[in-house]
């Protein structure tokens, strides 16, 4: 039975105001449930993988601890927020589902292990926990286009949950649940990677975090108004476009995602998701195809606000610079940190319920691009 506070994210409006003065008007943030939980996974020793070129392993791995996840809510009849980061993802949760998402996400980090080598740790907290710190979560919803919106999260209470969870004793230990069946339908990388829309000719990956918590709202609002100012509005800096969409339907490829969902490759099911993907050339060429493409560049999940700025954008040297010139003053004032990141290209791995409105698209930049960004951000704080 749906509680009254497993649908507090269900029930928050999704603002329709420009996402820089969002920041700035606080009664539009309400503060997470405290009878809420935080789960997060990340891949162990992901920036070596990724230097050793397992980027798209990764980006696949990340990809199904949220479709873990998602399915699992879905079925429930629950919205949760979750923010996609490359090497893995968080979650808020409400107390409902967490046991239930944890023995999942337990079987989705053996399969893991087993079939890539990779090591997925997960790890839970209640939100009680980082409000009794003295942390904050607020969370408001911004409309990203008719289709699509996203949490958008002020304060520094994940950021806090994230040092505790990767410490050991928040680490989930292994649990054995023969009962649970893990449901990764819908999670789908079959496309090549991206390059940059016309007039574009890179893609940057950049995180920027405040060091003040307080500070927030209104260096937020102004690096994204600052963004807005040398790249253009959101759709000019949209890294993928419908006429750079290509198919990878490579054995490989399908055996690699087949892997990932059931944690073994059967011949028969790999023939067939072969053959269903080369009618996906007839299908895009449909009207309704059509459609689906235009709105998987609307659904593409491109920028992430879980009390940091993730983001991928598309542009070009001299866009690029002005940036980092904006960023390096910013990080001179001790007002920021940030680490940005140059791809030739993006990758994209996506989530699709259905093909009209319930599919989402997760962006990074290619070379592991939000796990670059990353490791040069803990560089800098490291020397600091």
């Amino acid at each position: 039975m749906i509680k009254s506070s497993d649908v507090f994210y269900s029930n928050l409006p999704a603002q329709r105001i420009k996402l820089s003065k969002l920041f700035i008007q606080k009664e539009l943030f309400k503060q997470v449930p405290d009878d809420w939980h935080i789960i997060i996974t990340d891949i162990k020793g992901s920036t070596k993988a990724v230097l050793d070129g397992f980027n798209e392993n990764v980006n696949l791995i990340a990809t199904g601890s949220i479709v873990t996840v998602l399915n699992l809510a879905y079925s429930s009849g629950i919205t949760i927020p979750f923010f996609f980061g490359g090497d893995g993802a968080t979650f808020l949760v409400p107390s409902s589902i967490l046991d239930s998402a944890l023995k999942k996400l337990s079987i989705f980090k053996e399969n893991t292990l087993t079939n890539f080598n990779l090591n997925l740790r997960v790890g839970t907290i209640p939100v009680k926990q980082i409000y009794d710190a003295a942390f904050q979560i607020r969370i408001s919803k911004f409309h990203v286009s008719e289709f699509f919106s996203i949490p958008v999260i002020l304060g520094d209470g994940l950021s806090y949950a994230e040092k505790l969870i990767k410490a050991e004793d928040y680490l989930l230990a292994p649990i054995h649940q023969q009962d649970e069946i893990l449901d990764l339908n819908g999670m789908q990388c079959r496309w090549d990677k991206i390059d940059p829309p016309q007039n574009s000719n890179e893609v940057v990956t950049l995180l920027v975090v405040i060091n003040k918590s307080e500070e927030q709202p209104k260096i937020f609002s102004a690096i994204v108004n600052q963004l807005d100012i040398i790249y253009g509005e959101p759709k000019k800096r949209q890294p993928i476009s419908v006429d750079k969409l290509r198919f990878n339907t490579t054995f490989n490829r399908l055996s690699r995602e087949m892997r990932t969902r059931i944690g073994e490759v059967k011949i028969f099911e790999l023939m067939k998701t072969w053959v269903i993907n080369l009618y996906g050339y007839i299908y895009f060429r449909t009207e309704s195809g059509k459609n689906y493409l235009n709105r998987l560049v609307e659904m593409s999940d491109t920028l992430v606000l879980d009390g940091k700025i993730n983001t991928v954008i598309s542009g070009n040297e001299q866009q690029r610079l002005k940036l980092i010139k904006y960023l390096d003053k910013l990080e001179a004032q001790g007002s920021i940190v940030y680490g940005l990141y140059v791809s030739p290209n993006s990758t994209m791995s996506c989530y699709v319920r259905d093909l009209v409105n319930e599919h989402i698209h997760f962006v990074d930049g290619s070379e592991g691009g939000y796990t670059q960004a990353a490791r040069i951000l803990k560089a800098k704080i490291s020397d600091k």
